[in-house]
């Protein structure tokens, strides 16, 4: 159970990151906040905060909340056609 407690403490923070970059909270994205709210007695006041501000976000317009499964955008392929 400890593994999964850490590896939901950088998820948070990178959740939170990537968020904010973009302004969008994907259906992913709730799926995790959703997993961390369902170990709520674990939760530090730190990752409480981060929740609670990104909730705050979407209720202010700031965070949209989007159907799409990932804001991750493909790259373009970096070889060169001759």
């Amino acid at each position: 159970m400890s593994i999964q407690i850490c590896l939901l403490d950088s998820a948070l923070s990178e959740l939170f990151a990537q968020a904010t970059e973009s302004g969008h909270l994907t259906l992913a994205d709730r799926y995790g906040l959703l997993a961390a709210l369902l170990q709520a007695e674990s939760l530090t006041d730190e990752e409480r905060s981060v929740i609670d501000r990104m909730l705050y976000a979407i209720m202010r317009g700031r965070l949209r909340a989007v159907d799409d499964i990932s804001v991750v955008q493909p790259q373009p392929s970096l070889s060169t056609k001759n």
